[in-house]
């Protein structure tokens, strides 16, 4: 869609009254690209094509390199850079070439499990190579208690997350015994998102999860990806105790983006009031959506993402507009069935506003949207850019909207958009030597095998 006619539609508004602060340019970027040092085997060279990729970013050479090497590795890159990859090239080449081999998806979410899962099946079902080397499948609380059984058996591409591995899986390791066995590659998505005493019990987890695959004889890999931060590497090597190799130098092309900052209209004789920010988010959303373009608005709380979903909704009706019926809410706590309806009709271009908690933030493939707009500054310059890149692929034009509340971060970041855009992300911060935390891990640890048993299962 054409953004600075969005812009200008919105300007022109009666209810315009300067409510934009400043508007952030952000240049286009072309893509560097790469040849891996042996060509990738004929079934992933045809997936590639069949996606319509002919060359691999340069990061993504850059991974696949390290984990031939059997190195640590973690890739930050923007959205949408094409992060999956990443690990999922050397994954499946260790597939074809040793069908034995087993591979671990750890995702902070049960909707990022099930966008991989959609990923791999459609690869199954595209190449009967691939059809033949990976047999994917998702191990969560969602996941029945019939099908439990065969995943554990039969799966050789695991997608699950950090509490069931901690819960359902590590304490009933010798049902897992030959998984665990041949046990190759083990996936952290979104990596950032475990700080802070998250990023403790994970760490802890993860050093049970390496004593289990010892016990077993298996010496894994991590492949982690991550949004930006200033420390992906301090990061990940804390989180499993070993060095890790950083690859952050970002090969995909961008389009240019816009950043624009937005101060909410003065509410009455009260200068230091303002109206609410969820009013103006319903307002772009209906001048995004009545321009054909398609938008994601991020809350802080569900109870805002249900509230714009609604006046939206009411707003089109009164206009008898064509997209009344193709907005949504989306957070956490919708039953599985309509999360991952609404994320495929994200995706296919059917729904073309939705109002989401971070819960869509992080790396669910939704398509190419046209506008991201911020509701309140979410808390963490990293979260901003997280969630502004969720706008925008490749070479296309998009529009980030940070919509300020009456915080005074909001209002301060507005008045110094200099200091704003040359922030750097936040370092996450984790302590894996938590005693607390450590104290009821090691029982936990105990429990499935002794402190004293150092003898493998061979």
């Amino acid at each position: 869609m054409d953004v600075t006619a969005l812009i200008e539609r919105v300007k022109i508004r009666r209810d315009y009254a300067g409510q934009l602060e400043h508007i952030e340019t952000l240049p286009e970027r072309v893509g560097k690209y790469a040849e891996p040092s042996t060509p990738l085997a004929v079934p992933l060279r045809r997936m590639l094509a069949n996606r319509g990729i002919d060359r691999l970013y340069s990061h993504q050479v850059a991974a696949l390199e390290a984990a031939r090497a059997r190195r640590h590795v973690v890739a930050v890159t923007g959205t949408a850079s094409g992060k999956t990859l990443c690990y999922n090239l050397p994954i499946l080449e260790t597939a074809i070439t040793e069908r034995g081999a087993r591979a671990l998806y750890l995702y902070p979410t049960k909707a990022l499990a099930q966008d991989q899962l959609k990923v791999l099946l459609e690869l199954k079902s595209a190449d009967p190579e691939l059809a033949a080397a990976i047999r994917p499948g998702v191990y969560d609380g969602d996941t029945p208690t019939a099908q439990r059984r065969r995943i554990r058996n039969e799966a050789n591409l695991v997608l699950s997350n950090p509490d069931m591995l901690h819960a359902s899986i590590l304490p009933y390791h010798p049902k897992w015994a030959d998984f665990f066995t041949d046990l190759r590659c083990i996936v952290i998505d979104e990596v950032h998102t475990y700080r802070g005493i998250l990023g403790a019990h994970v760490s802890a987890v993860l050093r049970r999860l390496l004593r289990v695959c010892r016990h077993y004889g298996s010496y894994p890999i991590f492949l982690a990806t991550s949004a930006t931060i200033a420390n992906p590497g301090e990061l990940v090597s804390k989180l499993i105790g070993q060095p890790v190799e950083v690859i952050d130098d970002d090969g995909s092309p961008r389009g240019r983006k816009y950043f624009a900052l937005w101060n909410p209209a003065p509410f009455g004789a009260d200068a230091l009031a303002r109206r609410s920010a969820n009013d103006d988010a319903v307002m772009w959303l209906e001048e995004t959506v009545e321009a054909e373009g398609q938008a994601l608005a991020f809350t802080r709380t569900r109870q805002s993402a249900e509230l714009i979903h609604r006046y939206l909704r009411d707003s089109l009706d009164a206009k008898r507009s064509k997209h009344a019926d193709k907005v949504r809410a989306y957070r956490g706590g919708y039953l599985p069935n309509e999360r991952r309806e609404i994320e495929q009709d994200l995706f296919t271009g059917r729904l073309r506003a939705v109002a989401t908690t971070n819960a869509l933030e992080l790396g669910i493939d939704v398509g190419s949207l046209d506008v991201a707009i911020l509701v309140n500054y979410p808390g963490t310059i990293a979260s901003c850019w997280q969630q502004a890149g969720r706008s925008g692929r490749r070479h296309d034009e998009s529009l980030a909207v940070l919509l300020a509340g009456n915080d005074p971060v909001d209002q301060y970041l507005l008045r110094r958009p200099e200091y704003f855009f040359a922030q750097s992300p936040e370092h996450a911060v984790v302590d894996p030597e938590n005693p607390y935390v450590l104290a009821r891990h090691l029982k936990a640890a105990a429990q499935p095998i002794p402190s004293h048993a150092t003898s493998r299962r061979r």
